[in-house]
């Protein structure tokens, strides 16, 4: 069998300490009514304290960005008392927790969000639709952002960052992955923008950095993550060149001491193919986490091999609570439950048994 001991050594992230290197991956699951965290979410978030890091699912900086219906937000002061509760009691478990912070951009349904047409780099819809707790909605042509839109945007993941600090959380993420809204900056199939957020690579990134910039003043740069999807398909993504993004990106990032870049290895949807990792681990020069499909074993090697300093696990984590403790003891896994991972309630949510049960 072999070893997974690299997995279990401590890492430091600027001057926060996790214990080990298995990190929970953010994970949409549409347990919050009214964009509220709850008493659930907070079970569900203590019982994987387990994990080196938590990172929370996508959430909203600003109001009537909504893609799921039932994601949370962190846009007003009941939200921020009820994600305190949270961040407590992963703290008294002994967890550490960074959240997403996240618009969802073109991704978000008018029809979600009180009627209030969605924005993105460019009046370019997602073909075909989503389906969603309210049922299959169609996607509809966003309005293209203004340098003005541009900037009331950074300033609501700055105040996001704020937010999300007086919650009590250990740093953020910021989310420009999966076809959301930096992401819809970041990629040329669906920003063929002419003015500073278009056209060159340098263009194109602007608006992620200005994100980094605002959200740093909160944070300091070595407690926020960055995660990318270069190669993911979902919501209608695409780039003429993942590869020569990623390059730039690194060489890009290299200089603002992040706390780490979160990189998706694959396309969900299988379109698109590539290697994003080995030019990540070759080019970038801090703590690098990689995500998708990753056995123990596998995730063990490639850190051992030093490809990755921390590898982030999704669906393991929905059912195993204690996914770090079965790794480390070799302990059988749960299977999960497809067919909850977006519906109200406990079930498929908190009841997953821990081998102390």
């Amino acid at each position: 069998m072999t070893s997974v001991n690299s997995l279990f050594t401590p890492i430091r992230l600027g001057d926060l300490d996790l214990a080990n290197r298995i990190i929970m991956a953010p994970l949409t699951r549409c347990r919050a009514p009214g964009h509220m965290p709850n008493e659930l979410m907070q079970e569900y978030y203590r019982q994987r304290a387990g994990a080196g890091l938590i990172i929370t699912e996508c959430t909203m900086v600003m109001e009537d960005t909504s893609a799921f219906a039932y994601e949370p937000g962190i846009y007003n002061q009941e939200q921020i008392a009820a994600w305190k509760k949270i961040t407590d009691a992963v703290h008294e478990a002994g967890g550490k927790i960074f959240m997403q912070i996240w618009h969802a951009g073109r991704a978000a349904h008018p029809k979600l969000n009180g009627g209030k047409k969605s924005v993105s780099a460019a009046a370019i819809a997602i073909e075909g639709g989503a389906t969603t707790p309210l049922g299959h909605l169609d996607y509809t042509t966003p309005e293209a952002l203004s340098e003005q839109g541009i900037a009331e945007v950074v300033a609501g993941f700055r105040q996001g960052a704020e937010n999300a600090k007086e919650a009590g959380f250990d740093g953020v993420e910021i989310h420009a992955a999966n076809g959301y809204l930096i992401d819809q900056f970041l990629r040329d199939g669906s920003n063929p923008r002419d003015d500073l957020y278009g056209g060159s690579w340098h263009n194109r990134v602007r608006f992620l950095s200005e994100i980094i910039d605002a959200v740093a003043e909160v944070w300091t740069h070595h407690r926020v993550g960055v995660r990318l999807s270069p190669l993911n398909s979902y919501n209608g993504m695409q780039d003429s060149n993942p590869e020569a993004l990623v390059r730039y990106l690194c060489a890009h990032l290299n200089p603002m001491d992040l706390a780490y870049l979160h990189i998706m290895r694959s396309d969900f949807l299988g379109r698109q193919g590539g290697d994003v990792i080995t030019i990540a681990s070759e080019l970038y020069k801090g703590n690098l986490m990689v995500n998708m499909g990753y056995s123990p074993e596998e995730a063990a090697e490639t850190i051992a091999a030093n490809r990755a300093d921390m590898v982030a696990f999704g669906v393991p984590f929905i059912a195993n609570p204690d996914y770090p403790e079965r790794i480390r003891t070799g302990a059988g896994f749960n299977n999960p439950d497809p067919d909850t991972f977006y519906t109200p309630g406990a079930k498929g949510y908190t009841d997953y048994p821990a081998l102390s049960d």
